[in-house]
Order: structure tokens, then C-alpha cells, then sequence
């Protein structure tokens, strides 16, 4: 048994059984061709076009999914499916192809479920007349159908640039295509002014893509051009809403072609459930038979604009679109921009009219060849009459009139089929008359085969009037790239005032007013003690010093807010501190204005805007942040110069400006002296004016350096 089995390589199986499969759904299934349909649209159309409704009633969706199997043999529901898309109900096309009744859903709504095929019904809409107009002159080629038992057509004759207008995803094997919809107007124009001259800037005429789900449009030149040339890049889209002042809401009445209603509830849920909007109370579906509409809720005093920047960015309100233009030129998939796409509908639709007048010659032809044998017999009705009539055997009848009237058989049976009532000279004389006329029309369509200036006129024609006929304002709007404001993550956070709390024991605690005005009483440790406390913001950014030289950086956000009654965040573990690293002092800013001090034991200073500590990048971590070649006694943050005082270890006091301090942006300056210290003093500690009360400050000022002045016994005893 395992003998028999035959070894093949992937390659030979490839080439078998996964190639031709490749190849049925890249030509026969996935990709659009010119005419701007794909197989399954162009069977269903056809189906409907020789069911008469183009013209007719409507029918039972059921029956024209019945009567499409004939041609594609495809389930019922696949078959529907494609037909609930191509509806006038459903929206998904700037000019449906079937005009509906009944629920065929809504493409912006996945919630939305279209009705059973026996429930709704259906015709053709008028636009598809430009599809059929000239379908039986021979100007598209048909094929058999899969059992052979009809023909159907292999493109459509259009007679506008469908391809452009409305559009069309499709998905194959190892390519895929993703066409977006144009202004048909501008479509229109742009085709007409092509024609004139191919080298014209095609932006002038399209404004940008036109989506039947309306919204807007972010305008990117050097994307829009990428696209008209060479038909691959992305362009964003964007819902609109509308404030009701009146009732305080939101309405967004228009979203991107690309998503959906329930996607962007759902998104802006998950946006409030994590807090980061907390404008919005409410938020529901509003969509009904009037159209889509989804209703927020707002807080009094919102700034609409800057809460709706929010949701564009982090919801799919605003949402990219990937063009892919690739298409079925001849059987072969190209990648084509609008221009060349343009251009080969063109040649496609100068073939459509050549093979449709090489019709109209054959037909117009044939009618005068046999007015000509008709008139030959003008000149003796009574010869024919009596050829007929002393003609004894029917089938003689023929070949007699071609001997008596040198006519050949064509004309001789169109001779013998008229009526003995006709038999007379008036019906010969006026049947005759359109001799000249017919010479005279095969002279022009002869002169507009052979013109292509002639056949371009058609075409030119035709667009003018499909534009007239069909067209309408653009749907979508556009917005230029510069007039979209652009926010970042931090945008998100909510800012509101708080307060800082560090204790001795390494805890941070960070507490809104609100909490505090219910608590101010703070949980501690057992021996632990609050050693500094700051007033901030949320989106400050707090420095947290080190005994190690080193600063952590955090955004206040990034910290959870605690209670009082909470011990807080314990620094140790929310920086990952060294053993024996302790955070020795911290600083908020919003812009790293001010500068930092830091006094040292030997009583020099370094003074370091607080901008030196500013990074492009987020790092977390900054080293050497100060001096580290003598102990550090004292650092305070400073938005602007005031006055300190300096007492050393011998009670000798200095109070000095800060603004006697060189600034300095290297981190590791040693410094300039404060206060002299001389052998056996140095610098115990740094106070604030508001710290000390001494009877007379300016016995202890002086410039520095200084020695400073010995603390008087009364000053002592207050200190």
C-alpha cells in the first residue's frame, strides 16, 4: 500500500492544484475590472437587466438571487449578500446600482441586520442604464456561462468611469485591492479634461475622495498626488459633529466610511471607563430611520472642541483608508494611479464605440442594400407581380426575381416577404426615401470610425451628460492637514491641584484637595513623620533627589492618587532605590523653570537651573545631579532669587541673596563659597527668613563670601 503512494514535490503541487485556484480568484472572483465591477456584481446586474428591471417594477429580492444562480453558481446568501451592498437602503455607495425596498441594513452599522431575501425587493436604479445602454451592439464580448446553457457578458459598456466612482475592496490570493470612491462630477471633468491634454495636474479637478458616509477629509497633498500617480497610500478620514448648546450635548451625525457606529461607542466607553475623559455622563445610539446619530453628554463649561480632538484621536471617529488600486487591465492585475486608471477606461470605452458603430454600419448596411433590390422594382411592380404570380412552384419564387430584377437573395426575399397590399408604387416610393438618409448616416459613422477626435467627442458627450444627469454635491468635506490641531497622550490626563506629601520613612503620598477637605488627618507609620510637602498639579513632573547623586523623574500621573487614611506609595519599591538609597528631597515644575541649590558642608554652593535636568528623550533616571566631593547639608528648588540665611557650627550667621550666586550648568560644580569656615566650622545648616526670628536681620547680612556674624544671645534663645 505505501508502495503505491506516488511522491511529489511542493513545487509540482503548487503548480497544479494551488496555482489555477490563484489564478480563479485573482481573474474571476476578487479584483475589479475597468468597468468598475467585479463577477459577482456584473452577473447579478446582468440577471436584473434581463429580467426587465431596468424599466420595470420591483421584485422579491428572493427571485432575483433565484434567477442570478443561473449565472453564479455561489449559495443564495452570497449572492444576496453582494446585492445588499449594491442597494440604494444600504448606503455603501455614492450611486447604488439597486434601487431598494425593505431593510437592507446600514454599512455603518454591523448591528444593523439586513432582512431575509423573501421580505425586500428590488430593480435596477437608473444610473444602470449607463451600463446597458449598449450592450446589444456587440461592444463587450460574452462567454458561456458554467453550464454552457447562457451567455453573459464579460465587461459592461459604461459609460462613465464607474471603476473611480464607487468603492470596491476585494481580497485574493497574494494581492488585494482596495479602491476608494471619487465625486462623480469631478470624475467626470477630470476624464473630459484628460482627454484634451493627459499631462494636467488631476488635483485641480478632484478635490480628494468622496465617501457616501459623508465626513471629512484630512488633506495631505503629497499623499493625494502619491495616490492620483501611482494609486497606492493612505489619507485619514474624520466624523462631524454638531453641539447642541441647548441641550449641552454632542452629536455626532457622520462617521468614517471605514468603521462603525457600535466601534466608536465602544471605543469612547472604554475612553471613559479608564478615565481618560470624564467630560462625558452619557453616551448613546441614537441612529433611527432619519439617520445615524450618536448623542454625548457633556459636563457644564466642557470645551467641546478640545474634548472632540480627544476622541478623534483615540477612537476610530477618525480613521485611515489604504488605497491599493489594483484592478484587471486585459486579464493581468496592475497597480494603476487615477491618471493612468483614466486613461485606460478611455481605451476601453473608444473600443466600446468602435464596436458599437462597426454595428450600427453592419445594420444601417444591410437596411440599404435591401432598399436598393426594392427599388430596382419600382421601375416595374407589374414585372414582379407577374413573375410571382405565373411563378408555379414556391420555392422558384426567389430565384425568379433575382433573374428578373438582377437582385441577389437577400433582396429577393426581402422583395417576396412584402404584402400584396404593399404592392403598390406609394409604399415603394416611401419605403425608398430613406435610401439617402441611410447613405448619408453610414457616411458619418464611417468619417467617426476613422476619427478618434470624433470618438473622443462621444465620450466627452456622454461624461457631460451622466454628469448632469447623476451628479451631485460632494459628500465629504475636506479639511486641510494645517487646520487639524494635533494632541499628544498627555492631553488625555485630566490636570487638576493637589498636594505632596514625603515622609521620613520613603512614602509618597499624593492627595486631591477633595480628599484632603474630607480628611486632612494623615496615616503614618509608627515613628514615621512628614518632612516635606508640596502644592502641585497632576500633569506636574516630580524630581525625586537621592544620597546617591541621583534623580528620578516621574509624571504625577503615572502616580495613583491615595487617600489620608492610605500609607501612600513607598519610594523604595515605585523607583527601585539602591540599598541604602533614600530620596533626601523633591521637586515638581510644569516647564523646569527655576533653579536648584545645593550647599555643602565646607559652605560652598552650587547653583544649577532646574533645566539642566530636562530631557528630550523620557528617561527616568538622571546621575550625577550634584556635587559629590563633600557631604551635602541642605538643597532647595527656587523659582526666583530671595534671600537665606547660613549659620555654621561656631553660631556664626550670614543672610545672603541668592542672586550672589554664579548659575552654573554643570551638575558637578563644586561650587562657590558661602560662608568662610574656618578649621574646626563648617556649615550646619540653611534656613528661610520665615524660619528664624532675630531681632534685627540686617545685623547678620553681608555679602559673600563671608564669615558671617556671631549669633546674638537673644537671637539664640528665639532660635
Amino acid at each position: 500500500m505505501i508502495d503505491n503512494i506516488r511522491k511529489m514535490s511542493v513545487v509540482d503541487t503548487l503548480e497544479t492544484n494551488y496555482m489555477p485556484y490563484s489564478m480563479s480568484v485573482i481573474v474571476s472572483r476578487a479584483l475589479p475590472e475597468i468597468d468598475g465591477l467585479k463577477p459577482s456584481h456584473r452577473k447579478l446586474l446582468y440577471t436584473m437587466y434581463k429580467m426587465g428591471l431596468l424599466k420595470g417594477t420591483k421584485t422579491k429580492s428572493a427571485n432575483i438571487v433565484g434567477q442570478t444562480m443561473r449565472l453564479n453558481p455561489h449559495g443564495d446568501m452570497a449572492i444576496y449578500q453582494t446585492m445588499v451592498r449594491l442597494t440604494r437602503g444600504n448606503e455603501a455607495l455614492l450611486h447604488p446600482y439597486v434601487d431598494s425596498k425593505g431593510n437592507f441594513g446600514k454599512v455603518y452599522s454591523k448591528d444593523m441586520a439586513f432582512a431575509a431575501a423573501r421580505y425586500t425587493e428590488a430593480k435596477l436604479d437608473s444610473i444602470c442604464e449607463e451600463f446597458f445602454r449598449e450592450i446589444g451592439k456587440n461592444t463587450v464580448e460574452f462567454m458561456p456561462n458554467y453550464d454552457n446553457t447562457m451567455d453573459e457578458p464579460t465587461l459592461l459598456p459604461t459609460t462613465f468611469p464607474n471603476i473611480l466612482v464607487n468603492p470596491n475592496l476585494g481580497i485574493a490570493v497574494g494581492m488585494a485591492s482596495n479602491i476608494c470612491s471619487f465625486n462623480l462630477n469631478e470624475i467626470c471633468e477630470a476624464t473630459t479634461a484628460l482627454i484634451k491634454d493627459e499631462t494636467i495636474d488631476l488635483t485641480e479637478i478632484i478635490k480628494a475622495p468622496d465617501f457616501s458616509t459623508g465626513g471629512e477629509i484630512i488633506y495631505d497633498e503629497k499623499n493625494i498626488r502619491k495616490i492620483y500617480e501611482e494609486g497606492k497610500g493612505t489619507f485619514y478620514l474624520r466624523g462631524k459633529y454638531v453641539y447642541d448648546k441647548k441641550n449641552n450635548c454632542i452629536d455626532i451625525v457622520e462617521i468614517p466610511y471605514t468603521t462603525n457606529v457600535e466601534t466608536i461607542i465602544d471605543q469612547i466607553t472604554d475612553l471613559i471607563k479608564n478615565g481618560k475623559i470624564k467630560n462625558i455622563t452619557d453616551l448613546r445610539d441614537e441612529t433611527d430611520k432619519n439617520g445615524l446619530k450618536i448623542t454625548l453628554d457633556i459636563k457644564r463649561a466642557t470645551d467641546v472642541e478640545k474634548l472632540m480632538i480627544k476622541i478623534f484621536k483615540y477612537t476610530k471617529l477618525q480613521d485611515s483608508f489604504s488605497c491599493n488600486f489594483n484592478i484587471l487591465i486585459d486579464g493581468y492585475p496592475k497597480v494603476l494611479g487615477v491618471r493612468h486608471i483614466l486613461l485606460e477606461w478611455v481605451k476601453f470605452r473608444q473600443e466600446c464605440i468602435k464596436k458599437g458603430i462597426i454595428y450600427d454600419i453592419g445594420v444601417k448596411s444591410e437596411k440599404l442594400h435591401l432598399l436598393r433590390g426594392l427599388e430596382k422594382i419600382l421601375l416595374d411592380i407589374d414585372k414582379a407581380v407577374k413573375i410571382v404570380r405565373e411563378t408555379e412552384k414556391e420555392k422558384d419564387v426567389i430565384p425568379n426575381l433575382m433573374e428578373g430584377f438582377s437582385v441577389d437573395k437577400e433582396q429577393a426575399e426581402f422583395i417576396a416577404e412584402i404584402k400584396l397590399r404593399n404592392f403598390n408604387k406609394e409604399y415603394i416610393i416611401g419605403k425608398i426615401k430613406d435610401i439617402e438618409k441611410l447613405e448619408k448616416e453610414l457616411k458619418n459613422l464611417d468619417a467617426t470610425l476613422n476619427s478618434d477626435k470624433k470618438i473622443k467627442r462621444i465620450i466627452t458627450n456622454d461624461l457631460s451628460r451622466v454628469s448632469k444627469k447623476y451628479g451631485q454635491d460632494r459628500s465629504t468635506d475636506v479639511v486641510y492637514e494645517n487646520h487639524i490641531e494635533n494632541i499628544n497622550k498627555e492631553d488625555l490626563i485630566e490636570d487638576y491641584n493637589l498636594k505632596l506629601f514625603r515622609t521620613k520613612e520613603g512614602y509618597l503620598k499624593k492627595i486631591t484637595h477633595a480628599s484632603l477637605r474630607g480628611n486632612s488627618e494623615q496615616r503614618l507609620k509608627d515613628g514615621d513623620e512628614i518632612v516635606q510637602e508640596i502644592e502641585t498639579t497632576n500633569k506636574s513632573e516630580i524630581l525625586l533627589f537621592t544620597n546617591k547623586q541621583k534623580v528620578y523623574k516621574k509624571r504625577l500621573y503615572e502616580i495613583h492618587d491615595c487617600k489620608s487614611s492610605s500609607l501612600g506609595e513607598y519610594l523604595g519599591s515605585l523607583l527601585h532605590l539602591e540599598d541604602n538609597e533614600k530620596i533626601i528631597y523633591m521637586v515638581t515644575t510644569t516647564d523646569y523653570s527655576g533653579y536648584m541649590l545645593f550647599f555643602f558642608k565646607n559652605g560652598k554652593c552650587t547653583k544649577i537651573p532646574l533645566s539642566s535636568y530636562q530631557t528630550k528623550t523620557n528617561r527616568t533616571v538622571l546621575v550625577n545631579a550634584y556635587a559629590d566631593y563633600c557631604e551635602l547639608i541642605s538643597m532647595k528648588m527656587m523659582e526666583e532669587d530671595s534671600d537665606l540665611v547660613a549659620i555654621s557650627t561656631k553660631n556664626k550667621v550670614l543672610i545672603f541673596n541668592t542672586s550672589e550666586i554664579e548659575l552654573k550648568t554643570n551638575r558637578k560644580f563644586q561650587g562657590v563659597e558661602v560662608i568662610i569656615c574656618p578649621k574646626g566650622s563648617s556649615l550646619r545648616e540653611i534656613k528661610t527668613l520665615s524660619e528664624v526670628k532675630y531681632d534685627s536681620l540686617n545685623h547678620y547680612r553681608g555679602n559673600i563670601p563671608s564669615v558671617g556674624t556671631t549669633l546674638r544671645r537673644k537671637d539664640k534663645i528665639q532660635d
